[in-house]
C-alpha cells in the first residue's frame, strides 16, 4: 500500500520538473536574438508602427497607405523639405531619364517633369489608389513624358539600364524587401546611374517623425553599400532630411 501511494507522487513530481524545465527552455529561447533566415532578414515582435521584420539591425517600418495622401500634399511640405533645392542638386539635363520610386501623389514627379522636357520621368508606385492619382494628374497636366509604373514589393519593374537617376523620398525605410528592391534598381540604372535617397534624420531628436520612419546616415550607407552602391555625395542643406547620392558600382563577376 505504501508503494502505491508513493508511485503517483513520484510521477507527479517528475512531470512537474519536466514542465518547469521546458518552460525555462522556452523562456531562454524567447530572450535569444531573432534567428537569421535564408533570405537575410530576421524577425521579432513588431514595435509600434513596425513590421517586426529586421534588416541589418533596422526594423522595417509599416507602409503608409494611400489614406495618408493628404500628408504627402500638406501645405507646409515645400517649406519643411525644400524640394526645389533637392531637384536643383540632382544636376538634371533636359534629356535625363528619372525614376521617382514611391511616387505617391506625384509631389516630386511633377516638379521633375519640367526639368527634363526631352527626357522621361517614371513615376513608380505600388498602391493602386496612388497609381490612379498619378495617371489622372499626368493627363490633367499634359505631361506626356511621365510614365506611371506599377511596381511590387520585390521589383520596381523598370527597363534594364535605362535610368540616369532614381529618387526615393522618405520611402526606403518602408520597403518590405529592401535588398531585393535595391537589386532591381541597380539593374534599371545605366552604368553611370545614380540613386538619391532622402530620409528623415534619426540623429535629430527634434524632428517630430516616428522613430521607425527616420534613419541615420550611417545606417543608410551600410545598407546601400551592401547592395551594389557607393556613396558619392552627402549634403546637409535640407532642414529635416538626409540628402545622400549613391553611384552604381558595377559587378566584377566571379
Amino acid at each position: 500500500m505504501t508503494n502505491r501511494t508513493r508511485f503517483p507522487g513520484s510521477a507527479y513530481l517528475f512531470a512537474l520538473l519536466t514542465a518547469l524545465c521546458l518552460s525555462g527552455c522556452h523562456a531562454c529561447q524567447a530572450q535569444q536574438p531573432a534567428a537569421t533566415t535564408q533570405d537575410g532578414y530576421t524577425y521579432k515582435k513588431p514595435s509600434s508602427g513596425g513590421t517586426g521584420k529586421v534588416y541589418m539591425g533596422r526594423e522595417i517600418a509599416a507602409i503608409m497607405t494611400a489614406t495618408g495622401g493628404n500628408w504627402l500634399d500638406r501645405d507646409t511640405r515645400q517649406e519643411e523639405e525644400n524640394s526645389p533645392r533637392t531637384i536643383e542638386n540632382m544636376n538634371l539635363q533636359p534629356a535625363s531619364v528619372v525614376a521617382d520610386i514611391g511616387a505617391g501623389t506625384g509631389f516630386y514627379t511633377f516638379q521633375l517633369a519640367p526639368k527634363v522636357p526631352d527626357g522621361k520621368v517614371y513615376a513608380v508606385e505600388v498602391q493602386d489608389r496612388f497609381i490612379k492619382t498619378l495617371e489622372s494628374r499626368r493627363d490633367k497636366e499634359g505631361a506626356t513624358h511621365v510614365s506611371v509604373v506599377k511596381s511590387d514589393s520585390l521589383r520596381v519593374n523598370l527597363p534594364a539600364q535605362a535610368i540616369d537617376i532614381a529618387l526615393m523620398v522618405d520611402v526606403y525605410h518602408e520597403l518590405t524587401f529592401p535588398k531585393e528592391i535595391l537589386r532591381s534598381i541597380h539593374q534599371a540604372l545605366k552604368p553611370n546611374g545614380k540613386l538619391l535617397l532622402l530620409e528623415y534624420k534619426a540623429e535629430d531628436p527634434d524632428i517630430r517623425i516616428k522613430e521607425l520612419h527616420k534613419m541615420t546616415a550611417e545606417q543608410i550607407k551600410k545598407e546601400l553599400e551592401a547592395n551594389g552602391f557607393r556613396l558619392q555625395r552627402q549634403e546637409d542643406f535640407l532642414p529635416i532630411q538626409h540628402f545622400m547620392l549613391f553611384e552604381k558600382v558595377e559587378e566584377t563577376g566571379g
